[in-house]
C-alpha cells in the first residue's frame, strides 16, 4: 500500500521534519526551567526570570506552530491517502464478479471499504508524525538526561528492557484479536444489510424481535471480544506507571545522595531529570500505541488486500472488428455449476441457437436453470464448458464494456435507485434526450402513469423504489433497458407484476418499435409466451422442448401440463 502515499512524499518528509522542530521545543523546556529554579528562584534573580520565561514562551509558541503544521502535513497525507485507497477499493469490488462477491459477502465488503479503510488511514497519519516524535524524544530525553548526570541516563537505560518486555506481552497477546474484531463487525453489517434490505418481510412476518435477538448476538460478540482488548491492553498503562514513578524515585535518591554529597546536582537538573526521565517512558509508551495501531492495520490492510489482489474471474478479451452480424445467440454444449455448490450441475449440454430479431420465450419449473441461462450471456458468470456466441463470437472474447453494452436484462426485482423517474430511466444512458426517455416509457406503458403523478418524470423516487408498486417499478426497469436500443434485450421474468392487458400492449409495442432486436423472455404464465417465435421449455437444467405455442401442445407433456394447469385456474 505504499504506491498510494508516494504521490503525497512531500507532505509525509514535511509532516516529520515540523515535528521535529515541535520536539526540539519540547526537550529545551526542562533545561530552561532547571535554569530558572536554581539561577532565578533560588537566587531571587528576577531578571533571569522574566529573561528565560519570555524564551520558553516564544520557543513554546514556535514548537505549537511546528505541531500544527506537522499535524496539517500529516493529515493532508492520511486524507487524500484514505481517499486513493478507497477509490481503488470500490472500483474492485465494482469489478468482482457475482462469484468473488457471493464468497466474501456484501457485509464484509462494507467493512473493508469504510472501517478498514480507516484504520489503515489512521495508521499513516501516525506514523507520519508519531514515529518521529516518539524516536527523538527517546533518542534526545536520553541526551539531555546525560547532560544532566550519567547516573540519571543508567536509570533511564536500566528501565528500557522492562518498557519493551511489557509492550511485547501485551501486543503479542492482542494482536491475533484485532482481525477477530474486524469479522465481528462483519457480522454487524450483514445483519443490518440484511434487516433493511427485507424491512417489509421482517415487518410483515413479525420478526423485528427475532432480528433484533439476531443483531444483540452478533453486538455482544463484538463488544465482547473488543471488551477483552481493551482490558489486555489497559494493563499496559499501570505497568508503564509503575516503571515511571520507580524511575522517579531513584532519580530523586541518587539525585538527593549527590546533593548532600557534594552539591554537583542541583535542584533544578532534579527537576529537569524527573521531566526527561517521564519523556523518554512516554515516548516508549507512544511508541507502543503506534504498534497497536500498527497491528490493527495491519489485520485491516490484509483484507484490503485480499480485495485488491483478487484476480479478475471474468476477463476482458481482445476482439477489436465487430461482427456483422446483429443480436444472434448461440448456446453449444453448454454446461455450468455454482462455484461452491459440489459441483452440482445447474445446466447439461445445452444447445440453442437464437436467429437475428428473434423472440424467444423460456418456460420451465422454479429451479430449471432458467435464469441461469440468460446470466451467462453478459457473462454474470462463465460457463464451466462449451461456449457461447454473440454474433459468431464467443462471448468470452468480447470486451466487457462492449459486450454488456449489447444487452440490456430486466430482473424480476426491480433495483430502483433514489433519484427522480427521470434520472431512473437514463441511468443506462446519460445523454438521452427528454423524447428518448418518454418514448422509452410509453413502450414500456409507463408514461401514463408516470404523468400522473404530481411532478412527473421528476418524481423522486424512494430508496429500493418503495414508493411506487411492483408493476410500477417494473416498467420503468424495462423503459431502462430499452432506451439503451441494444441488440439483445433479456426479460427475466420482469413483467410478472403486470396485468395481461398491459403486458400484451408491452409486447406489441415491442415488436413494433424493436423488430430487429432479440428478444429472450422468461415467464411463468402461457400467457406471457405464446405469441413468441418459438418457445424453449426447460426441465432440470436440460431444454425438454422447443417449438411455437401450438407445436408444443402437440410434442410436449411438460407444456401441456402448465398450459392446462393455468387453463383450468383462469
Amino acid at each position: 500500500m505504499m504506491s498510494y502515499l508516494k504521490k503525497y512524499w512531500c507532505w509525509c518528509v514535511l509532516a516529520p521534519v515540523f515535528m521535529m522542530g515541535e520536539i526540539t521545543m519540547d526537550l529545551l523546556q526542562p533545561d530552561l526551567m532547571a535554569n530558572i529554579v536554581d539561577n532565578g528562584v533560588l537566587k531571587h534573580n528576577m531578571s533571569l526570570i522574566l529573561y528565560v520565561g519570555i524564551r520558553m514562551i516564544f520557543l513554546v509558541m514556535f514548537g505549537g506552530i511546528c505541531g500544527f503544521l506537522s499535524g496539517w502535513a500529516s493529515n493532508i497525507a492520511g486524507q487524500n491517502f484514505g481517499n486513493d485507497l478507497r477509490k481503488d477499493l470500490f472500483s474492485k469490488i465494482m469489478n468482482l464478479s457475482f462469484q468473488q462477491i457471493d464468497k466474501i459477502s456484501t457485509g464484509s465488503l462494507v467493512t473493508r471499504l469504510t472501517n478498514d479503510v480507516t484504520q489503515v488511514q489512521n495508521m499513516v497519519m501516525l506514523a507520519v508524525r508519531g514515529l518521529v516524535r516518539s524516536s527523538i524524544m527517546f533518542v534526545g530525553g536520553i541526551f539531555m538526561l546525560y547532560k544532566q548526570s550519567p547516573k540519571f541516563a543508567f536509570i533511564a537505560i536500566m528501565a528500557f528492557p522492562f518498557v519493551i518486555f511489557f509492550v511485547w506481552f501485551f501486543t503479542r497477546k492482542a494482536s491475533p484479536m484485532f482481525a477477530t474484531v474486524q469479522q465481528k463487525i462483519d457480522g454487524i453489517n450483514n445483519v443490518m444489510q440484511e434487516n433493511i434490505a427485507g424491512a417489509r418481510v421482517v415487518k410483515a412476518y413479525v420478526k423485528e424481535d427475532y432480528e433484533l435477538q439476531r443483531f444483540e448476538t452478533a453486538n455482544n460478540e463484538l463488544k465482547d471480544i473488543s471488551l477483552n482488548v481493551q482490558s489486555l491492553l489497559a494493563f499496559m498503562g499501570p505497568c508503564m506507571n509503575i516503571i515511571l514513578n520507580l524511575c522517579v524515585v531513584a532519580i530523586i535518591l541518587i539525585g538527593g545522595i549527590e546533593v548532600k554529597n557534594n552539591g554537583e546536582i542541583t535542584t533544578g537538573e532534579i527537576m529537569a531529570a524527573i521531566t526527561y526521565i517521564a519523556m523518554i517512558l512516554m515516548s516508549i509508551m507512544f511508541m507502543a500505541n503506534i504498534f497497536q495501531t500498527f497491528i490493527r492495520a495491519k489485520a485491516s490492510a490484509d483484507r484490503i488486500n485480499e480485495v485488491l489482489k483478487c484476480e479478475n474471474i471474468i476477463c476482458d478479451g481482445n476482439m477489436t472488428e465487430l461482427p456483422k452480424t446483429h443480436g444472434e445467440i448461440e448456446f453449444r454444449n453448454v454446461c455450468f455449476a455454482y462455484p461452491n455448490s459440489s459441483n452440482r450441475a445447474v445446466l447439461e449440454n445445452i444447445n440453442l441457437k437464437i436467429n437475428s430479431g428473434e423472440t424467444l420465450a423460456i418456460l420451465g419449473a422454479t429451479g430449471s436453470g432458467k435464469s441461469t441461462l440468460v446470466n451467462l450471456i453478459p457473462r454474470f458468470y462463465d460457463v464451466s464448458s462449451g461456449e457461447i456466441l454473440l454474433n459468431g463470437i464467443n462471448v468470452k472474447e468480447y470486451n466487457l464494456k462492449n459486450l454488456r453494452d449489447k444487452v440490456s436484462i430486466v430482473l424480476q426485482k426491480a433495483e430502483l435507485y433514489s433519484r427522480s423517474i427521470e434520472e431512473n430511466i437514463k441511468w443506462g444512458k446519460k445523454d438521452a434526450t427528454p423524447w428518448e426517455i418518454k418514448e422509452a416509457a410509453q413502450i414500456a406503458q409507463a408514461d401514463n402513469f408516470i404523468c400522473a403523478t404530481n411532478n412527473g418524470y421528476y418524481t423522486h423516487v424512494s430508496e429500493g423504489g418503495h414508493s411506487l408498486s411492483g408493476g410500477q417499478k417494473q416498467r420503468i426497469s424495462i423503459a431502462r433497458a430499452l432506451l439503451k436500443k441494444v441488440e439483445v434485450l433479456i426479460f427475466d421474468d420482469s413483467t410478472s407484476a403486470l396485468d395481461l392487458q398491459t403486458e400484451a400492449n408491452l409486447y406489441k409495442a415491442l415488436n413494433e418499435k424493436f423488430p430487429k432486436t432479440t428478444k429472450i423472455i422468461i415467464a411463468q404464465r402461457i400467457a406471457s409466451v405464446r405469441g413468441a417465435d418459438r418457445i424453449v421449455v426447460m426441465d432440470n437444467g436440460k431444454i425438454a422442448a422447443c417449438g411455437t405455442h401450438d407445436e408444443l401442445l402437440q410434442t410436449s407433456e411438460i407444456y401441456k401440463d402448465i398450459y392446462y394447469s393455468q387453463l383450468k385456474k383462469e
